[in-house]
C-alpha cells in the first residue's frame, strides 16, 4: 500500500471516472487502473464497482476512502508547509470558509495578499455552513480555515477579530432611521432566519453572548436572546446561505440578524441591536500555521481589527 495508490484512489473518486483521472494524474489508464487492482489486493477486497457511467465506492471503499483523503491531502498540506518555512515565493495557499466570510471578509485580505506574495496562489473551498467547514477541515481540505471558533477542535484555533451582527430592514423600513433597535421592540415582527446564525452556549447557559464564548452545541442566540425578553420570533422564510437571507431582508420578508461585512455594495439598512453584540472570527488548522499560512493568518488579523462602519455597507 503506498501513498501513491491512495492518490489514485481519490482522484478516480473525485472525478467519477478512470478516464478522467487518469488524464488529471497524467498516467494512462492501464497503469491506473494496475496501482488501483494492487491496493485493492493489499486492502483485501474491491474497492471500486465499475459501472457503465462511471464508477461508485463498495461498502469496503466508504469505509476505507476517508482515510485515503486525509493521508493524501495531509501530504499536500507537509509539502506545502515545508516549501513555505523554507521560503520558497510560489506554491499554493488553501483555504476553507463559509460563503459568508468569502464574501465580507476575505476580497480585502486576498487582494492585499496578490500585492504582497503574487507568487503564492490562493486556492479558496467555500462551504454552505459552518458544520461542513469543521467536517471538511477534519478531513484536510485546506491549510486554514477562517470561521467562527469551533467545538472541541484538537489543532490550533487563533482569534483574529470580530464581527458586528446587525439588524436588516429594508431603507423604508420604520427601523432603518434608528441608531439601535432592542429585540423587545420586535416581538410582532415576522424573521428571516438562516442556517449561519450565530450559537451561543447551551440552553442552561447564563453567560452574557457575544464576549468570546460562542460554541456550536448550544443555541440560536437570536432563539435564546428573544426568549429573555418574552417572546419566540415568528419565522417567515428559513434559508441556507446567508446571501439568499440579506435579499430576503432588503425585499422586506422579515428581519434579519447578520454580520455587518455581509451588506457590503446592497441596497438595504444595517441597525445595530441594543445592546450590541460581536461574533468572534477564528483561523483553524489542523497544525500549527508556519511560513505562507502564518503571514495570511497575520493579514485576517490585522483586517479582522478593523471594524467596517455601516455607512460604507450599504
Amino acid at each position: 500500500m503506498s501513498l501513491r495508490q491512495m492518490e489514485y484512489l481519490v482522484e478516480v473518486v473525485e472525478q467519477e471516472s478512470f478516464t478522467r483521472a487518469a488524464e488529471a494524474l497524467h498516467v494512462t489508464q492501464s497503469a491506473l487502473s494496475h496501482q488501483i487492482k494492487a491496493l485493492e489486493r493489499t486492502v483485501g477486497g474491491p474497492l471500486l464497482e465499475r459501472m457503465t457511467r462511471g464508477v461508485r465506492l463498495t461498502v469496503m471503499g466508504r469505509a476505507y476512502f476517508p482515510h485515503a483523503q486525509l493521508a493524501v491531502r495531509s501530504a499536500r498540506q507537509a509539502r506545502r508547509a515545508a516549501l513555505a518555512a523554507g521560503g520558497a515565493e510560489s506554491g499554493e495557499l488553501h483555504i476553507a470558509t463559509v460563503h459568508s466570510q468569502a464574501v465580507g471578509v476575505l476580497p480585502e485580505v486576498c487582494a492585499r495578499w496578490a500585492t504582497a506574495r503574487p507568487g503564492v496562489r490562493l486556492v479558496l473551498h467555500e462551504y454552505a455552513t459552518t458544520e461542513e467547514l469543521d467536517e471538511q477541515m477534519a478531513r484536510g481540505v485546506a491549510d486554514l480555515a477562517l470561521g467562527p471558533r469551533p467545538k472541541d477542535w484538537p489543532g490550533p484555533v487563533t482569534v483574529v477579530g470580530q464581527e458586528r451582527m446587525v439588524l436588516v430592514v429594508p431603507h423604508g423600513d420604520p427601523l432603518a432611521a434608528r441608531e439601535s433597535v432592542r429585540l423587545a421592540e420586535l416581538a410582532d415582527r415576522p424573521w428571516v432566519r438562516c442556517s449561519l446564525e450565530p450559537v451561543v452556549g447551551s440552553a442552561s447557559d447564563g453567560q452574557e453572548q457575544g464576549r468570546g464564548g460562542a460554541q456550536r452545541s448550544g443555541r440560536r442566540w437570536l432563539d435564546r436572546e428573544c426568549e429573555r425578553v418574552g417572546f419566540t420570533p415568528r419565522t417567515a422564510v428559513r434559508t441556507q446561505h446567508s446571501s439568499t437571507a440579506v435579499r430576503m431582508a432588503a425585499a422586506g420578508v422579515g428581519v434579519l440578524l447578520t454580520a455587518a461585512h455581509e451588506l457590503r455594495g446592497l441596497d438595504c439598512a444595517a441597525v445595530p441591536t441594543d445592546p450590541p453584540w460581536h461574533r468572534e472570527i477564528t483561523v483553524f488548522s489542523r497544525v500549527e500555521p508556519t511560513g505562507a499560512a502564518a503571514e495570511f493568518t497575520e493579514l485576517l488579523r490585522t483586517a479582522g481589527s478593523v471594524e467596517p462602519s455601516l455607512d460604507a455597507l450599504t
